[in-house]
């Protein structure tokens, strides 16, 4: 090879090399977008400003109506005239509580445990058959019956006291079976409130 040809080989060589690193491109930077502008909107001032919300009020209930409890206002002479607490009957010669004088003592209960600051006498009567002594020992038993019944409905024992009439003070003084059968009770006086 001779010297012209490798001189002119080296120089399409340095020309291609020189059109190679010429046709580079220079690498294209991207331009970044501006900060966004802050601006504060103007208002409207042509159009009013919308009303505020409205609070609603609260509603206002009327009182309650205090209407006060006749028997808790009554007086002792009252209540006792217009008890509100019912006799227990018994059967005749007996001191035990039949159903009847069972469910008038569960009523009974229920006066005790809503007035509950009430003292209450437990009167034992009988008819007037059967002599002093033993009429007053039957309405001992009927009373004490009576108290001890109250008591297993959750009436405070000290709350009643028991006494014994006997045939003393009947509720009808007839003398026939109906009036016998009023007087066989365990009568309640209110002693205090």
């Amino acid at each position: 090879m001779t010297v012209a040809r490798r001189l002119a080989l080296l120089m399409v060589a340095a020309s291609l090399g020189t059109a190679i690193a010429c046709s580079k491109k220079a690498p294209v930077v991207q331009p970044t977008a501006p900060p966004p502008t802050t601006t504060t909107p103007i208002p409207d001032t042509t159009r009013p400003p919308a009303p505020p919300t409205p609070v609603p009020e609260p509603v206002v209930a009327p009182p309650p109506v205090v209407r006060e409890d006749p028997i808790a206002s009554a007086s002792l002479d009252d209540l006792n005239r217009n008890s509100p607490l019912k006799p227990a009957f018994f059967d005749y010669n007996s001191s035990e509580l039949n159903a009847e004088g069972q469910k008038a003592l569960d009523e009974d209960a229920l006066v005790l445990k809503r007035f509950s600051t009430w003292a209450i006498t437990i009167e034992g009567h009988c008819d007037e058959r059967g002599t002093p002594e033993y009429n007053l020992a039957l309405g001992e038993r009927r009373a004490v019956a009576a108290r001890t019944y109250l008591v297993s409905l959750g009436i405070a024992a000290d709350r009643l006291r028991i006494v014994s009439y006997g045939k003393e003070f009947p509720f009808d003084p007839g003398h026939t079976e109906a009036a016998f059968a009023k007087n066989r009770r365990a009568h309640f006086v209110i002693t205090a409130k």
